[in-house]
């Protein structure tokens, strides 16, 4: 299985399990408990929420019995991110998963508070282990590396960002620096919220492979050392379908033939996402 290994030694699967809009539809959530459990059992263990997603009560429904297994991640929204706000969404958080700690906590982006107060507070909530890991989302090489030179800014473990086909700024610097630095690139909407299914170089590439577009997308974000991807699935088949992407290697000539369609950048972008 591809693996993407935290500083820490840590190695999970290179897919994990986004849950953006999972659990609000009362009529959905068997079906969307049977996917992400489904997810588990494959190996795909990250299980990606957030307080924004207003979902954690029933992330927490879903793990309960199985905490052990799964890799849990949350966000702290950027207005909540002061020292005593981001301990108070934290503890909220774990309230609302039913659990005592976080596997990875994030900034989920930019916001009003200075980064120092955030990292003070990820600090006292690493230290009374109520989260293992903190790591920062949607955050760019010139605040990341700001963040490493403050005090325990070497701390942080992740960034998660939007990266697809379609949005390759990163590639750039943001995922050379992070490779360089041993630290992990969680890749959000890594199918585009299903825009690159009907493009019909990836629906080519993927009638090579006997594979579906989606798998040709999930292959080619996951492709790079140190990256994973998050996407999200609400029924067991499609979990699968996402698993088996783990399988495929795409050749040099899918990968110019991607690069022709979606071309890579050649110079620094602001990064896409909120």
């Amino acid at each position: 299985m591809k693996v993407i290994k935290f500083s820490d030694g840590t190695e999970l699967c290179s897919l994990g399990q986004g849950t953006w809009n999972m659990g609000r539809n009362p009529l959905k959530r068997k079906q969307e408990t049977e996917a992400l459990l489904t997810g588990i059992d494959l190996g795909m263990t990250m299980i990606d929420t957030a307080e924004m997603y207003a979902n954690e009560e029933f992330i927490g429904k879903v793990i309960d019995g199985i905490r052990d297994k799964v890799f849990l991640v949350s966000k702290v929204l950027p207005e909540n991110a002061s020292v005593d706000g981001t301990v108070r969404a934290c503890e909220n958080s774990l309230r609302r998963l039913h659990t005592d700690r976080l596997d990875l906590y994030l900034l989920h982006w930019k916001g009003p508070h200075p980064f120092e107060d955030t990292i003070e507070a990820m600090t006292r909530l690493q230290c009374e282990g109520k989260i293992l890991r903190w790591g920062v989302s949607n955050i760019d090489v010139p605040d990341i590396k700001e963040i490493m030179d403050m005090p325990n800014g070497v701390d942080c473990k992740a960034n998660q960002v939007l990266y697809n086909l379609g949005e390759r700024g990163v590639e750039f610097d943001l995922i050379p620096w992070s490779q360089s630095h041993n630290m992990p690139v969680i890749a959000y909407s890594p199918i585009a919220e299903g825009r690159l299914l009907k493009n019909p170089v990836i629906q080519r590439i993927a009638e090579r492979h006997n594979a579906t577009p989606a798998q040709i997308a999930l292959a080619w974000t996951i492709r790079l050392e140190g990256v994973m991807a998050i996407p999200k699935a609400s029924s067991s088949t499609h979990v699968i379908d996402n698993f088996k992407a783990l399988d495929i290697v795409l050749s040099e000539e899918d990968l110019r033939a991607l690069d022709t369609t979606f071309p890579p950048p050649t110079k620094r972008i602001p990064l896409a996402g909120w």
